[in-house]
């Protein structure tokens, strides 16, 4: 793997592979600063930023901004999630230097037009109520808020409307400030780049950028609680989540490969068990999910009101059963999907500088893919079932119900079933 690393004297780091036989790169910058960074007034104020990047700098117009990449075939793009910010381009080869000069003055020069903030101000009203329209999404947040609440990690992303409804001008340059110093971004760029050339660029864009003192995000404590909520739809969202591993704990591996096992693909045990016997959901799955200081094991489906009762049971049945028979085909079978996955993504040059910039936030390098291969390889299935045994003895959880609920099992039900 030809990744190489430098860090600039202000402290923003350069992550860059080569990869041979492409005419495309990826590059962009990701911030170490998403919705978990927000004080509570501030909430949405990570996102509400990411769309105002795209709004207008010194020298370009929203519309410039577009044009400059879209003229020569590439695509910009940007996302938030609740510890990273990241605002990404993919060129062809002979446009990274372009590609890189538009990402540098979308974060070095914003201008945050007052006009352009009530615009983007709508766009963003117009999400929110988008996704609280959206059943199958809105429960995640949910989730989320009583796994952590009143806690940053367990707020919204997007924030809420009254919030989204009131930032200024001033708000926005007080996360920047806060937030956007050098020490909190990487560089990622993958496929058709040259490292030295891209080193030189950066440092031509970014070297005058000031340090500032790092704001730490507040602890997080995965508490546990349920929120039911009783509306007329077509079907009941339900979803539970166990507190699990960090993505710096070693059993991060075995809680994925357990997720996989339990819901992540058409063998697994929730889908053959209540779709495919059963006939109960279109869809189920379980995953794993990390940050920094705290991970967590979730499963979802959604079903009629008729059915949820006996679908959130027969869950905690089938958690109960892989504490004590899952087996060691299921476990090579899911090994083998997270490397599958993992490999197969990563032929493309975006997935590479994610993965990049992701290991440069965890780990401060770029650990080459034989040895995460060998941290996956190693789950055996007595760890597989050791973990699952202690989501049903020791593990707090959080519920999320929406829909027609008639008759269903609240959280302290559930959790009787887990433990009987």
């Amino acid at each position: 793997m030809s990744v190489q690393t430098h860090t600039l004297s202000n402290g923003l780091r350069v992550v860059t592979e080569h990869m041979p036989g492409l005419e495309s790169a990826a590059l962009g910058i990701w911030v170490l600063a998403g919705g978990r960074h927000e004080q509570v007034e501030q909430n949405g104020i990570a996102h509400f930023l990411e769309h105002m990047a795209f709004k207008g700098t010194e020298t370009r117009s929203a519309l410039q901004i577009a044009e400059a990449i879209e003229d020569v075939g590439g695509f910009i793009n940007a996302y938030t999630s609740r510890e990273v910010t990241a605002y990404y381009t993919r060129v062809l080869r002979e446009d990274t230097s372009l590609a890189l000069d538009v990402i540098a003055d979308i974060l070095m020069n914003p201008v945050f037009d007052q006009r352009e903030i009530e615009v983007e101000r709508g766009v963003i009203l117009q999400e929110i109520g988008q996704a609280a329209d959206t059943p199958d999404d809105i429960i995640f947040d949910w989730l989320q808020e009583e796994a952590y609440p009143d806690q940053p990690i367990g707020r919204t992303i997007l924030g809420p409307t009254e919030r989204v409804s009131n930032f200024t001008r001033e708000d926005l340059l007080r996360f920047v400030a806060e937030h956007y110093g050098p020490e909190q971004m990487i560089l990622s760029a993958a496929g058709a780049v040259d490292h030295d050339q891209l080193v030189k660029e950066a440092e031509e864009k970014f070297g005058s950028l000031a340090k500032r003192t790092i704001i730490q995000a507040a602890p997080s404590s995965f508490r546990g609680g349920q929120k039911i909520i009783q509306k007329d739809l077509e079907q009941v969202h339900f979803t539970m989540g166990f507190d699990s591993p960090n993505y710096r704990d070693p059993d991060i591996y075995t809680a994925q490969i357990y997720g996989t096992a339990m819901g992540g693909g058409m063998s697994s045990r929730l889908f053959q068990e209540i779709r495919e016997k059963r006939g109960m959901c279109y869809t189920i799955f379980a995953q794993a999910g990390a940050y920094s200081d705290t991970g967590m094991t979730m499963l979802y489906a959604g079903t009629s009101a008729e059915q949820i009762e006996e679908l959130a049971l027969v869950c905690m049945d089938e958690m109960k059963r892989a504490a004590e028979d899952m087996s060691e085909p299921e476990v090579k079978r899911a090994r083998a999907q997270m490397k599958a996955g993992l490999l197969m993504g990563l032929e493309s040059p975006s997935s590479r500088a994610e993965r990049h910039a992701r290991m440069m936030q965890i780990w401060g390098r770029i650990p080459d893919l034989s040895e995460t291969i060998e941290r996956v390889d190693a789950v055996g299935t007595d760890d597989v079932r050791r973990f699952a045994e202690t989501l049903v003895t020791d593990a707090k959880s959080a519920l999320a119900l929406y829909g027609p609920i008639s008759k269903a099992p609240d959280l302290a039900t559930l959790q009787k079933r887990l433990a009987a």
